[in-house]
């Protein structure tokens, strides 16, 4: 069925071979990259687009798999059916798909990846029943089945409750572009004049895209104009009379961006009907996520894929308290060896995300980032960083960015404690405090915010202050200075960033049961009562016994409602409230000097 030798893809991602594939009347444009001899995982993309919207998706998933794109019938390197009404139906590109996979994996089902019209293709191919046994799994983005959503807005007309109605009225607002691409001879007209020209532009500024990997590709006002037709040939017919034996008969990934301007998430209401092997993934994105996340959806992919491969049972998705808002992001967490920067990247692991454990102490981020995966992580990293190393903190942003993606949540924890009069504690004391407490926040921050600035698809910063902040001391001039510097930053930076989608969240822990008491510096004394005062205040923290897992529970609530401020325990709270309405008393109780 193929024509000519494999040569190299002159798009795509690089190292492509690419070859051509006939399938009724037409000729794919067909590449592959990875070994062979992996399972096969095979990419279908959307409208307007060609194959290489998957091109960083693409090169991921070649580190473990055989992988394969191809051009649908009238975009990029394939060429159009004549003529060309008629020649998108569901019928024909399921005829292609079949003949891609007959040619690229005669012996082995694939598993379906498809976005956007490559997704409501691939709800056709899982569905019918020709294609049985040649799918052993589907991976769904921002393009539902016609059959389904026909069934969807049937139930809605036939029993239109308020609620039902209001999700129509929604759905029909954003489905505006359907009935404009039915319009005849417009629609073409456009795309092979200004809005061709004008689109690329316009994608990239509404979803923060960067060309790359050859994309968008040349071709587009002209697949755009073929590409109509995959609506005028399907949509009608399909939603007027939807199949009633839409059953998927392989597993089912589902992935929702939940800032997708075209589909709202009800959609999939009662998807579980149709497709009983299902998992559901939410992703704070736009409609683009096969440019604006691909290492994520790589990572989901792999994860879905080998545990699918071979019969065994789809992977279950996370179960924990905010796994519906965590699962599958990237967080970023300082001083991750242990205290609260470990139980916060735990808390995350549990929520299905993916940790990345930053510490000086290369065995405790290593450890933390192994539970992590056994916790439910589906990726963990450990990385070993000195926060206030700003040469460091830039060679880890940058290799963050280039091996997992940009950061969804940032958690600056990592903080030193010191204790002492402010006549005893010298320049060097000052320097090594305000360098990790204060500058490794400011590094974090700076680096890892611009990188979620620059992607303009949100994100969240925490930054973990204290109590200390905002309560005066005798003892800890140098703790609270730097701590209090923190929690203004965060005010700052929340009102800066607030307009890119990026939230700030300052974190004020009172006492809590963790190490960093045992760490602490006392100035102005010898090493032996230097010593005797650790313990004593080990020995405190340990009977107030306050437990570093509901620090970082305050964290992950703090990022799904997005609070500015949140002192955690009792005394902290007590301690802000008395900082806003009774200033005069913390002062007075600032003289008391703590026996310790």
């Amino acid at each position: 069925m193929s024509e000519g030798e494999e040569v190299k893809a002159s798009v795509g991602p690089a190292g492509a071979r690419e070859r051509r594939v006939r399938a009724d009347g037409v000729e794919l444009c067909v590449a592959e990259l990875g070994d062979p001899q992996q399972p096969t995982v095979l990419l279908v993309h959307g409208y307007p687009d060609s194959k290489e919207v998957w091109s960083e998706v693409a090169a991921h998933l070649a580190e473990r798999f055989h992988v394969v794109l191809y051009d649908v019938r009238g975009h990029g390197g394939s060429t159009a059916p004549r003529p060309l009404r008629g020649g998108f139906t569901l019928e024909k590109l399921t005829d292609d798909f079949l003949a891609v996979v007959d040619e690229v994996s005669p012996d082995r089902p694939v598993h379906l990846v498809g976005h956007d019209w490559g997704s409501v293709q691939g709800w056709e191919f899982v569905t019918v029943e020709r294609t049985e046994g040649r799918i052993a799994s589907f991976t769904s983005m921002s393009g539902p089945s016609l059959d389904h959503l026909g069934h969807w807005i049937k139930r809605r007309t036939k029993f239109p409750t308020p609620r039902r109605l209001g999700q129509l009225l929604n759905q029909g607002i954003r489905s505006w572009y359907i009935y404009a691409l039915h319009t005849p001879g417009l629609p073409e007209f456009a795309w092979r004049g200004p809005l061709g020209k004008r689109w690329p532009r316009m994608v990239q500024r509404a979803e923060k895209l960067s060309p790359s990997g050859g994309y968008p590709s040349r071709s587009l006002p002209e697949d755009a104009a073929h590409g109509v037709w995959l609506y005028r040939d399907n949509v009608r017919p399909r939603l007027a009379e939807p199949r009633d034996d839409a059953y998927a008969h392989a597993p089912v990934q589902l992935i929702v961006p939940l800032g997708d301007a075209f589909l709202s998430e009800r959609l999939y209401d009662e998807l579980e009907q149709w497709a009983p092997r299902l998992i559901r993934r939410a992703l704070p994105a736009k409609h683009w996520i096969p440019r604006t996340r691909p290492h994520q959806l790589a990572a989901w992919i792999t994860e879905f894929v080998t545990a699918t491969d071979g019969g065994r049972p789809a992977p279950a998705a996370a179960t924990g308290k905010y796994a519906d808002r965590f699962g599958g992001q990237l967080v970023l967490v300082t001083g991750a060896a242990g205290g609260i920067g470990r139980a916060t990247a735990f808390a995350f692991a549990e929520a299905g995300a993916r940790v990345i454990a930053v510490d000086r102490n290369a065995e405790g981020a290593a450890r933390t980032a192994e539970l992590s995966r056994l916790i439910g992580a589906p990726e963990a990293w450990a990385e070993t960083v000195d926060v206030s190393d700003e040469q460091a903190m830039e060679k880890l942003s940058e290799k963050v960015a280039a091996e997992y993606g940009v950061v969804d949540v940032l958690v600056n924890n990592a903080g030193i404690g010191l204790s002492g009069s402010f006549l005893d504690t010298t320049p060097e004391d000052w320097r090594k405090v305000l360098d990790v407490n204060l500058w490794g926040v400011i590094h974090g921050c700076r680096l890892f915010g611009r990188q979620m600035a620059e992607r303009g698809q949100g994100g969240h910063i925490v930054n973990t202050a204290s109590a200390a902040a905002y309560l005066p001391s005798r003892t800890l001039p140098a703790y609270s200075t730097s701590k209090a510097a923190v929690l203004m930053l965060s005010e700052c930076l929340r009102a800066e960033l607030a307009g890119k989608g990026i939230g700030v969240s300052a974190i004020c822990p009172g006492i809590v049961n963790t190490n960093i008491t045992s760490t602490a510096r006392f100035t102005g004394v010898d090493a032996a009562e230097e010593k005797r005062r650790q313990r004593n205040a080990a020995r405190l923290y340990g009977l107030r016994n306050y437990p570093p897992e509901k620090v970082a529970d305050a964290i992950l609530r703090a990022v799904v409602r997005n609070q500015a401020v949140v002192p955690v325990t009792p005394e902290a709270r007590g301690g802000h409230f008395m900082s806003r309405f009774t200033p005069r008393a913390l002062r007075a109780f600032a003289r008391l000097e703590p026996r310790l």
